[in-house]
């Protein structure tokens, strides 16, 4: 830990600034970051890097409208000077606002966070993990046909302090893991890749070591290779069957990203668009079929976006998103809760660092289970395709057209995957794409993956979120052949 005055100091200072220029409402985020990244490439080791990172952000707010100033440098005499600015920047928006901005109420909170992991990932040797990751990637290798190869270590402790003129003071030491790797299989001119991937999740090292790497190389990459000589698609409707990891990013994107109220209310549509679920669709729009319950539950442990309180100090909360296909719930901030005639915020105000400004970002929504066996789910396919993984997608600003690939294909043949395919990509429109959903797997199936590098905002930010689902069938789906054989 870097040297210098206490945060509790720091964050003081910077308050009684605030609370000095009559604004009705200033918070102090301090922050310092660790993060370790370990990359190989075709069995060797190709990068290792060690980041750490700290400094301060002031957000204030002025006769309703924000200043936001941030320093890298947690001195006494660049505290005040930050927060003065933040202020100065305050008070010059107030002179042009027209719609001044109203915090919704939140209790006073004191508390501290941290998350729950037996065993510390920058306290494992680095020769531990090079190992490895070498030792994976010559698995890989192993198989005939494998002419490239990637594995890959992650992990972030975030040691944060929390404070604002209302009396909250949330103290966090947060951590998350991830790890992957792919083979990619060259035939006839073609290449195919086959990945495996960790969830990103709020937990050690421990993650790593119950994820047999080695015991997954050799099917990863025998399929790889199977993949790259598997013969295309032919375009048509299928019934179709998505993994847990692959609807993490169909939620994330089709669900996800239009449940932002700010996205919703026009405030990204100059950059990362709008929403198709606009506030007149609240409570009564079908979004689709009554097997679709779409949950956000920013409390479940291990998950990205359970860090006890966001960056406006509320506390993490579970609500519905979409209820028996009904669109029912936005993810808010103090700032726009109230634009729906909320009392309180959901809790889904999130900086990606001390440097930035929170925004609404997506909480941690997933597909609830039904009741149904993957086998069960299988059984009544007479001719579809089973999708795993995340590949190549497009969706446009409103969230409403869109297309996905995936990371490995298989057709269903009368109850049962038989040979895979490639070059397969489906496409829809949101609420006639999730209506098409007649069944879920059950709890037994349910599987949980992150995200770590949502994108949002100007300066852009990088959001982190869980999506979690169980296997779902959706009937007679679009799917056209794909120019990549990735």
């Amino acid at each position: 830990m870097l040297t210098g005055p206490s945060w509790d100091e720091c964050s003081e200072l910077a308050l009684a600034r605030v609370q000095a220029s009559g604004a009705e409402y200033g918070d102090v985020r301090i922050q310092e970051s660790l993060t370790q990244t370990l990359t190989g490439e075709d069995r060797r080791i190709a990068r290792i890097r060690d980041q750490q990172d700290r400094g301060f952000g002031v957000r204030v707010l002025y006769r309703g409208a924000w200043g936001f100033a941030a320093s890298s440098i947690l001195s006494l005499e660049e505290v005040p000077r930050v927060a003065a600015l933040a202020v100065e920047i305050a008070k010059g928006s107030a002179s042009l606002l027209q719609d001044p901005v109203q915090l919704a109420a939140e209790p006073v909170h004191h508390a501290g966070v941290v998350t729950a992991a037996r065993v510390d990932p920058f306290a494992i040797p680095l020769e531990d993990k090079t190992r490895l990751l070498l030792e994976t990637m010559e698995a890989l290798h192993r198989q005939a046909g494998i002419a490239r190869s990637t594995a890959a270590l992650w992990a972030r402790r975030d040691m944060k302090l929390f404070a604002s003129t209302e009396g909250s003071r949330i103290r966090f030491d947060l951590l998350a893991c991830q790890g992957e790797f792919s083979a990619t299989a060259v035939h006839d001119g073609r290449f195919a890749t086959r990945s495996f991937n960790t969830p990103s999740l709020r937990r050690g090292y421990e993650l790593m070591t119950e994820v047999d790497f080695l015991a997954e190389a050799p099917r990863v990459a025998a399929q790889a290779v199977e993949k790259v000589r598997a013969p295309q698609v032919e375009a048509g409707r299928y019934d179709m069957i998505l993994d847990p990891e692959h609807l993490s990013l169909t939620v994330h994107e089709s669900c996800g990203h239009p449940s932002e109220l700010d996205r919703a209310l026009g405030y990204e549509a100059n950059y990362a668009g709008t929403s198709f679920l606009t506030t007149d669709k609240l409570g009564g729009f079908r979004y689709g079929s009554p097997h679709v319950n779409l949950v956000a539950d920013n409390t479940e442990p291990e998950t990205l976006a359970a860090t006890g309180y966001d960056d406006d100090g509320v506390a993490c909360q579970r609500w519905d998103i979409v209820r028996d296909g009904i669109f029912v719930g936005y993810c808010t901030n103090r700032e726009v809760a109230s634009k729906i005639g909320e009392t309180r915020s959901r809790g889904s105000n999130r900086a990606d660092g001390w440097q930035s400004v929170p925004m609404v970002r997506i909480a941690n929504i997933g597909l609830e289970p039904g009741r149904a066996s993957l086998d069960e789910l299988l059984a009544d396919v007479k001719r579809g395709i089973y999708i795993e993984g995340h590949g190549s997608y497009s969706i446009d600003q409103r969230r409403y057209n869109f297309q996905f690939g995936g990371d490995a294909f298989w057709l269903i043949e009368n109850g049962r995957r038989t040979h895979m395919l490639r070059d397969v990509v489906y496409h829809g429109i949101t609420p006639e794409f999730w209506g098409r959903c007649d069944g879920v797997a059950d709890r037994t199936h349910r599987r949980r993956y992150g995200f770590i590098t949502c994108g949002k905002g100007q300066p852009g930010q990088s959001g982190w979120m869980t999506h979690a689902a169980s296997p779902a069938r959706f009937r007679e789906i679009s799917v056209i052949r794909g120019q990549a054989a990735t």
